[in-house]
This record gives structure tokens, C-alpha cells and sequence, in this order.
């Protein structure tokens, strides 16, 4: 699904955010990707998602090299991943059903279409029966629900996330890890970039830890000492 091969990132201003970075995701993994702030989780997304691509070393997600992958064929790769931030990005002025139509609707998918997809994305995420609302009528917890739900409404097999729960109290962080691994259970792959080491552990699922830039641990073993002693 994700291979990291000796992957180097280095931006326009000289600082390198990942140097010689190598490890391998499976179908249907739940990975979290932990590691202090500016360790190089956000650009790892980044380039999973292909907003940058590496400066050294090749990213393969899906069976696509993104540094061989050519504009034209950007858009399509983009469908297959479901992408969740830390602060929703909704559309403030648009109810929740068109906030989550929004990639099915830049594809051009039939109407009849939409409305399926879109009322079964918001019943995975237990906000069926909200559609008319906007944003800025639901709780915090509920909002970052409707980013699951527009990150899952294409069914993509990736689905990845950038600090989701850096907003959230404790039990609504449990509450939005517990959706992604009910993603998990069906298949779906799950890349969760986080510094919550509590959710780490509560969760149990592989670690890949960032410091500095460099891969500091890869561990299976849900309880990994490089993890716990930060």
C-alpha cells in the first residue's frame, strides 16, 4: 500500500524535514505516526498525499511512484485517499451535506449518486439526520465527524490524518480514533499522525516514530519503549 524508500525532503528554505526515511504500510494497517512537534509527521502525509513530493527517494502509495506520476494523473490519485485535518477545514457557510458531497461532487458523480454516498458516510459517523446544519451548529467533536465523513465518502482505500484529535478532550479523542478503527475493520488503511501517546496505547497498533527528521523506531509491538519513555 505506502513504501518509504531512503525518502529525503528538503523545502525551498534550506530545512530538510525527513532525511533518508524507509518503511513499508500494508493494505489494511492501522499505523500511527508519532513524534514531537516538527519531527516530520506532517510532511510524511504530505507526501502520501502528494501536496510535496521528495526531494531523494522514491514514495510509492497504491502501486504509483508519486515523483514519476505526471499533473494530469494527480486528481484521480488524490480520490483514493481520504485526507482528515486537525481543524476540519468545513465550509462554514455550507450545511453538512454539501460539506461532505464536496469531493463527490468535484468528480462529477451523478446526483442520485451523492445522496447515497453522502447519507451513508454520515450514518458511519452517527450524524445521519444532520445534513441541513451548518458547521457552526454542531460541537467541535462532531464537526471533526463530518471531516471523517467527507475523507470516507469516495471509499477510498487510504485514509489518512494529521492530528485529529489536537482539539478534542480526551473522550471525544477516543471517540474519532474508535470511528477509524471501525475503518480498519472493513478493510480501509489507516495512517494517524499524532503526539497523543495515550491514544497510542489505547489503541495498540503498530508505531512508526519520527525524530528530527529521521526514523527513530518501527515497532509492532503496541507498547514500544522508544514511544513510552517520551
Amino acid at each position: 500500500m505506502i513504501v518509504f524508500d531512503r525518502v529525503s525532503k528538503r523545502y525551498a528554505t534550506g530545512r530538510e524535514a525527513l532525511t533518508n526515511v524507509s518503511f513499508s504500510i500494508h493494505n489494511g494497517e492501522m499505523v500511527f505516526l508519532t513524534g514531537r512537534s516538527g519531527a516530520g509527521k506532517s510532511t510524511v502525509l504530505k507526501l502520501i498525499a502528494l501536496l510535496e513530493r521528495p526531494t531523494r527517494g522514491s514514495v510509492v502509495v497504491n502501486g504509483k511512484n508519486t515523483r514519476a506520476l505526471k499533473p494530469r494523473h494527480i486528481a484521480a490519485y488524490r480520490r483514493r485517499i481520504g485526507v482528515v485535518f486537525q481543524d476540519h477545514k468545513l465550509l462554514a457557510d455550507r450545511p453538512v451535506f454539501d460539506n461532505v458531497a464536496l469531493p463527490l461532487a468535484v468528480a462529477g458523480a451523478p446526483l442520485k449518486e451523492i445522496d447515497k454516498r453522502v447519507r451513508a458516510a454520515l450514518d458511519q459517523v452517527g450524524l445521519l439526520g444532520r445534513e441541513r446544519a451548518l458547521p457552526l451548529e454542531l460541537s467541535v467533536g462532531e464537526q471533526q465527524r463530518v471531516g471523517i465523513a467527507r475523507a470516507v465518502v469516495s471509499k477510498p482505500p487510504l485514509l489518512i490524518a494529521d492530528e485529529p484529535t489536537g482539539n478534542l478532550d480526551p473522550d471525544l479523542s477516543l471517540e474519532v480514533m474508535r470511528l477509524f478503527r471501525r475503518f480498519q475493520d472493513v478493510g480501509v488503511t489507516v495512517v494517524v499522525a499524532t503526539h497523543d501517546l495515550h491514544l497510542v496505547r489505547e489503541f495498540g497498533q503498530r508505531v512508526i516514530v519520527l525524530e528530527g527528521g529521521h526514523l527513530q523506531g518501527d515497532a509492532h509491538d503496541p507498547l514500544p519503549s522508544v514511544v513510552a519513555t517520551r
